[in-house]
């Protein structure tokens, strides 16, 4: 089941990118249960899924809606979260970071190499499920490590908007191989901010963590040009 959420959730992350289900389409399970064949169990928990990641809203009434955005809006808001993630980085590298937080930031590094080892294998598909899962995990912990609560409310407000978030990472598999070099880099990057917050460096976490979301800004604008281009 796990699996079919999972490849139902990329289904739908993949239409909602290449305009098939434009915005202020209203999806309800039983129509979307018939276009992609399967039950409405895992169209539902995709819904749940995507409505986090800020594509869907869920309507007053039954069913949900997608959610308009455009490039433009997408690289905005980018920014504004590499301003904000910059500002924690630099906080916690100012901070003394607990035992805890170490641990849960290195083994996110360390499974990101894993990940990546294992794609490298198998023509560059990636378990972006676990790679979406340990990517948020390592940007929650760093945003809770600054300890500074409006920081985090911003952070997470901006966060909703459609592919904005950590845990909106990219749309998965429309092009393997340049996501795949995509994510090496933002692995190096993961790598860098810790190496500057373990040595106690804010100016240079900063710096780091805002390039960080630069080139994810980029990256999400090419990934939805070939969303765009599948849809055609």
């Amino acid at each position: 089941m796990a699996t079919q959420i999972h490849l139902v959730t990329h289904e739908l992350r993949r239409r909602i990118g290449a305009g098939i289900y434009a915005p202020g389409t209203r999806l309800v399970e039983l129509q979307v249960s018939a276009d992609l064949g399967v039950s409405r169990t895992p169209i539902r928990l995709a819904f749940e899924e995507l409505s986090k990641e800020g594509l869907l809203e869920r309507l007053p009434t039954r069913g949900f809606r997608v959610r308009s955005f455009n490039a433009h809006d997408l690289a905005d808001a980018i920014d504004v979260r590499g301003v904000l993630e910059g500002m924690a980085a630099r906080l916690v590298a100012e901070r003394t970071l607990t035992a805890v937080d170490r641990e849960i930031l290195q083994s996110c590094v360390d499974q990101g190499q894993a990940l990546l080892s294992q794609a490298s294998e198998n023509n560059f598909v990636l378990d972006s499920q676990a790679w979406t899962a340990m990517n948020a995990r390592f940007h929650a912990t760093m945003i809770a490590a600054a300890g500074n609560e409006v920081l985090g409310n911003a952070i997470r407000e901006i966060g909703q908007m459609p592919l904005v978030g950590a845990q909106a990472l990219s749309l998965h598999g429309i092009a393997p191989q340049r996501e795949y070099t995509f994510l090496q880099r933002a692995q190096l990057d993961h790598e860098d901010v810790l190496s500057a917050i373990l040595a106690g460096e804010g100016a240079r976490a900063e710096s780091l963590m805002r390039e960080h979301a630069r080139r994810s800004r980029d990256n999400k604008r090419i990934l939805l040009a070939a969303a765009l281009s599948l849809g055609k």
